[in-house]
């Protein structure tokens, strides 16, 4: 039995289904999906993704490789640039896939960027299953090790030693300002390596038509392995089977355990932290956004932030104009919006649970780098982190990543027994487990091999 039917739940199941179990998977909303679904949020004909938006995870994840997913109608779209940075002086930093081309627009600090970013892409194919793996002997040891003691120091430090120019180091904040983390904490360097690599190697796409599409590739692999899907089922408590992969958080297997667990287990998972929140606006718009560096319009990802010092105070303490990540999907994929019409995401992170309406700011945000984006806006729909939850309690206080991930949390997590729990038969499947938040299916697939290499 698996219970939650995001990614993770999916991939579980499917990663059983394969071994010849017999898979029931229960989720509790009408649609499966979890972190990717996608809906008609603001107008009829407006499709927009409620969660995640863009995958650079899922195109080079070890997991959905192994998957006959375009097989099950999963196409992916690629921009013909990852991500655009615009700055205040009506220019724009393009992350391109190809790593000379970003360094040609990095100026002084382009050889910089290649050796950072260029002996991680070439050795991606293999760093990856280490990357996305959880603590443990890795399969390329010494790579891993050159990896590890870059990617644990503080963004803010790395770029500023690597970089002298404002435009390399606002480039490199933007990436690492996807952790939650402040860009002076530890570790806060990591996800921009990995970021910036995936963007190299793989690209930064999206579905065709939206990430519900991912949902339905990995529901209609599932059932063509005998897998049965139940939607509109939520599960209040542990069932008795022999075998339950729980895609959720510690706060809801707790309440699926009630008494079960030893009271030192309940401690450990009581005491487990989130990371913050995240404000989010989908907008139906007339026309594509007014962008003032038209280099933003080859881009699927803008993120809006200014400088590396902005892109800080904001992650950091959040004052100042917010760090916001920015979709544009109808740029590339026409089935989002009636002709002519436009859809655009984002979001900014904001302190786990805040009440603080971030609309205004955020537009505001977007307005500064695109002078004429609010005469543009048809409709608008909000997410408050408390909406967030609602919508999907695995979303605690807002927190797409399962969980904070500074440096107490990022290797063991939930707990030292990571996927398993002091009930024989019960795992945790889902991003609140290594490696984390992202739709990759890592955190499912390892959950489930951990499983069958019991031999149980």
């Amino acid at each position: 039995m698996v219970i939650g039917s995001g990614p993770n739940g999916l991939a579980a199941a499917i990663v059983l289904a394969r071994a010849g179990h017999a898979v029931t998977l229960y989720e509790g909303a009408p649609t499966i999906g979890g972190g990717a679904r996608s809906a008609a949020l603001t107008l009829p004909g407006f499709v927009h993704d409620i969660c995640a938006a863009v995958h650079p995870l899922a195109v080079c994840s070890p997991c959905f490789e192994q998957f006959p997913l375009a097989g099950h109608g999963l196409e992916w779209v690629h921009p013909d640039a990852p991500l655009a940075h615009p700055l205040d002086d009506g220019t724009a930093v393009l992350l391109e896939r190809s790593i000379r081309r970003t360094a040609a627009n990095l100026g002084h600090d382009g050889a910089a960027w290649r050796a950072l970013f260029e002996p991680f892409a070439d050795a991606w194919p293999r760093l990856r299953h280490d990357v996305l793996a959880p603590l443990g002997v890795p399969r390329h040891a010494v790579l891993a090790a050159r990896f590890g003691i870059v990617a644990v120091r503080p963004a803010r430090r790395l770029a500023e030693a690597r970089f002298r120019g404002h435009r390399a180091r606002a480039l490199f904040a933007g990436l690492a300002a996807h952790s939650t983390l402040p860009l002076e904490a530890a570790l806060s360097a990591a996800p921009a390596l990995v970021l910036g690599v995936c963007a190299h190697t793989g690209g930064w796409p999206f579905p065709r038509g939206g990430a519900q599409r991912i949902s339905a590739a990995l529901a209609g692999f599932l059932r063509s392995l005998s897998g049965e899907i139940r939607t509109a089922s939520p599960v209040t408590s542990l069932p008795d089977q022999p075998l339950v992969m729980a895609d959720v958080t510690p706060r809801q297997m707790l309440e699926l355990a009630g008494d079960r667990f030893p009271p030192v287990f309940r401690t450990a998972l009581s005491r487990y932290r989130y990371g913050p929140g995240a404000f989010k606006v989908d907008w139906a718009l007339d026309g594509p956004i007014p962008w003032r560096a038209p280099d933003c319009a080859r881009a699927g990802t803008v993120h809006l932030g200014g400088t590396l010092d902005e892109i800080a105070q904001w992650e950091g303490r959040h004052t100042g104009p917010p760090f916001v990540l920015l979709v544009q999907h109808t740029l590339f994929d026409a089935t989002r919006a009636p002709q002519g019409k436009h859809t655009a995401w984002a979001y900014c992170h904001v302190p786990n649970a805040s009440p603080a309406d971030m609309t205004d700011a955020i537009e505001a945000q977007v307005e500064r780098f695109a002078p004429g984006f609010r005469q543009r806006i048809l409709a608008r729909h909000v997410f408050s982190p408390a909406a967030m939850e609602r919508h999907n309690p695995n979303l605690v206080g807002g927190d797409f990543s399962g969980g904070a991930l500074d440096i107490g949390q990022f290797f063991l997590r939930p707990t030292r027994r990571l996927y398993g729990t002091t009930l024989a038969g019960v795992y945790f499947c889902g991003s609140s487990t290594p490696p984390g938040g992202g739709v990759h299916g890592m955190c499912g697939f390892h959950a489930a091999s951990r499983f069958l290499e019991s031999g149980r």
